[in-house]
């Protein structure tokens, strides 16, 4: 399965360097710098399953040729029309895109470009980043990614998919109900995102605060209420797991767009919050506190815009 994948950031690089690693036919679409990095060193994966080194092959978005079997998209949701562009290239009849960006809103760029019969759903579950160094540093061992027919169901596809991310010791899942995984995936980062980032603290340092729990859970029930309003209840183990989630003393996790924030850098907020407001706004379903979450990060991101602004 020849397999192009746009970009070689913690998600792209993770899983396209465990294809390469399995000997697979793998091209990065990458930038010039990253190009350049990936030239000199190679790509590194830092894991807890064991570090390796790869030789990666990259490709500009202007020097693609010929189409491929899979485009697996891992960039961030507000690189994705340009991404688009550059990668069309690469799409022909039979190609399937597989994205495993966050929240839903890029399902209908996607589908909406190259139509419902190339899009698959999906999304990954893997705690990973880049460091100084440009290397994929993995800091659990889980590194799940699971994708499906967004029509629901299983296809021959779907199931030569599986095979393909399995033989790369890539825990690859075919779902029949993608979207609906989709959903529980958004309710749980909007969740997580909104909170962490309105509190600019971690799950566990928000418990110890007062009230913070009942804050956790009111964002949590606002962004339930709307999946279930969309037509995707979230089913009981879903809940149970994030009860749990919520709810560990001294959790250390937060979101990674507050990880953003706190490095002054770019936030996927009006990509995850902004497009939850919007779903629920649609609904009819009343959201407080993801709106005074949604308007915090978007206070920060002006506030970014103004300070660049003021450098040039």
């Amino acid at each position: 399965m020849c397999t192009l994948v746009v970009g070689a950031g913690a998600l792209g690089g993770y899983f396209g360097g465990c294809l390469v690693r399995a000997g697979r036919d793998v091209t990065f679409m990458v930038r010039p710098r990253r190009a350049e990095q990936l030239a000199r060193g190679g790509l590194t994966i830092i894991s807890p399953k064991g570090d390796f080194t790869i030789t990666a092959r990259t490709v500009l978005a202007g020097d693609i040729q010929g189409t491929f079997d899979l485009v697996l998209v891992g960039v961030k949701s507000y690189s994705l029309d340009q991404a688009i562009d550059e990668f069309a290239a690469a799409v022909g009849p039979d190609t399937m895109i597989l994205p495993i960006l966050n929240g839903l809103g890029h399902l209908d760029r996607l589908t909406a470009r190259f139509g419902n019969q190339r899009v698959l759903g999906g999304m990954s579950n893997i705690s990973a980043g880049l460091d100084a160094d440009g290397r994929v540093v993995q800091f659990l061992p889980s590194h799940d990614l699971t994708f499906g027919e967004i029509a629901g169901g299983s296809s021959e596809r779907t199931r030569a998919l599986e095979a393909f991310l399995k033989s790369a010791d890539i825990n690859g899942r075919p779902s029949e109900r993608i979207m609906q995984d989709m959903w529980e995936k958004f309710v749980q980062l909007s969740t997580l995102a909104g909170i962490t980032c309105l509190m600019r603290a971690s799950i566990g340092t928000i418990l110890a605060a007062p009230g913070g729990q009942e804050a956790i859970f009111q964002l949590f029930h606002e962004c339930c209420a709307i999946a279930t309003a969309a037509g995707f209840v979230p089913r009981p183990a879903f809940i149970e797991f994030d009860t749990t989630l919520f709810t560990t003393v001294n959790s250390p996790l937060k979101a990674s767009m507050l990880r953003d924030i706190e490095r002054g850098s770019t936030t996927e907020g009006e990509h995850i919050l902004g497009d939850m407001v919007n779903r629920a706004r649609a609904l009819g379903i009343e959201t407080p506190l993801l709106n005074l979450a949604r308007s915090h990060v978007a206070a920060y991101e002006i506030a970014r815009a103004q300070a660049d602004a003021a450098r040039t």
